[in-house]
């Protein structure tokens, strides 16, 4: 009878836990997301957490302006609940994407709220935009704070189908504003708390708690910006993307290329460029992480000016690197100007 009783007992209590176990299993069950690029996919994964799982379809190293899409990248678009964006045409391969994939989730426009900055507003060299046609991988984030992202070079489109990524007016690198990555930050937790609203409260949080560390990054940043001699504000990098850095320190950032890396220099720009760096004894230049160096070091060989270090625009460092996640590349960008043109 004790043996029946406790045959009994335990039957009874593996059904409650067969019960229990999937309806566990399925309100943990983390929401799937897509980020276009790495640095997007940084802030989303802070203020996600544990209850997202993130796809960034660009990854560290990665070059927004000139990536193909790829059947794995269909997929990701097509399971995910949220699809977060730049915006400002940055991602002019986003459309055609997410067509393809018949993405019917929440579409949320980071930049929605920022105040752009129009190109006539940049000083730059060349105005021809060029369609692009280089390819990039595709990464899987985890949620852990390691960007655990899984190579997909061998699955992607024919480099010789161009698609179009024409630029529209407006400069998309609004993120380089630090006070801009609090817009940013507050589109990603009301996307996430509309899609997921049993937990907007944590992303919430994240958020606030987000925002307070680019609050004390932006006062050591205005430091050092404030600090550099007013004989050393002309910027020179590779490409233009620094516009919006450049308009909150009163920095002028002049580039060979223009908006996007894709761009073709004119001999005639390049001697421009030159010429100004000499005649305004420019005394450093700057290379940057997803563009072609040979320009900007023969810049400097003309010229005798010193390269002054790597900026990250575009894209974050692999983990190992100095810009593996958003604060940090705003940092070291800040940190690199600083000690090349403060002293």
């Amino acid at each position: 009878m004790t043996s029946l009783r406790a045959t009994l007992k335990s039957a009874t209590a593996l059904a409650a836990f067969t019960l229990w176990f999937p309806m566990a299993s399925w309100a943990e069950e983390p929401i799937p997301v897509v980020a276009t690029f790495s640095i997007l996919g940084d802030m989303v994964k802070r203020i996600g957490g544990e209850h997202i799982a993130l796809t960034t379809l660009v990854g560290p190293d990665g070059d927004t302006h000139v990536y193909q899409p790829t059947p794995k990248a269909a997929r990701s678009v097509a399971e995910a609940d949220v699809l977060f964006l730049n915006g400002l045409d940055f991602e002019g391969w986003l459309e055609r994407l997410a067509e393809a994939a018949s993405f019917d989730g929440t579409m949320v426009v980071a930049t929605n709220g920022v105040v752009p900055i129009a190109f006539d507003d940049h000083d730059d060299h060349d105005d021809e935009k060029h369609d692009d046609h280089d390819d990039h991988d595709d990464h899987d984030d985890h949620d852990d704070e390691k960007h655990d992202d899984h190579d997909d070079r061998d699955d992607h489109d024919d480099h010789d189908d161009h698609a179009g990524h024409d630029h529209g007016a407006f400069d998309p690198h609004a993120w380089q504003s630090l006070e801009n990555a609090v817009i940013y930050a507050n589109n990603i937790a009301a996307g996430l708390a509309q899609a997921d609203p049993e937990n907007a409260g944590d992303y919430y949080t994240n958020r606030a708690a987000f925002v307070a560390e680019v609050e004390v990054l932006k006062s050591e940043v205005d430091a050092m910006m404030k600090n550099l001699p007013s004989d050393k504000r002309t910027v020179v990098t590779a490409h233009d993307a620094f516009g919006y850095f450049g308009a909150t320190y009163d920095l002028t950032f002049v580039a060979p290329q223009g908006i996007s890396t894709d761009s073709e220099v004119s001999a005639g720009d390049l001697a421009a460029l030159i010429t100004q760096i000499r005649e305004e004894s420019i005394s450093a230049v700057f290379i940057e992480s997803l563009t072609d160096n040979r320009m900007i070091e023969q810049i400097a060989n003309e010229t005798g000016a010193t390269i002054g270090g790597m900026l990250y625009a575009g894209a974050l460092s692999a983990q190992s690197g100095p810009a593996s996640n958003y604060l940090d590349m705003m940092r070291h960008n800040a940190t690199t100007l600083f000690e090349a043109l403060g002293n």
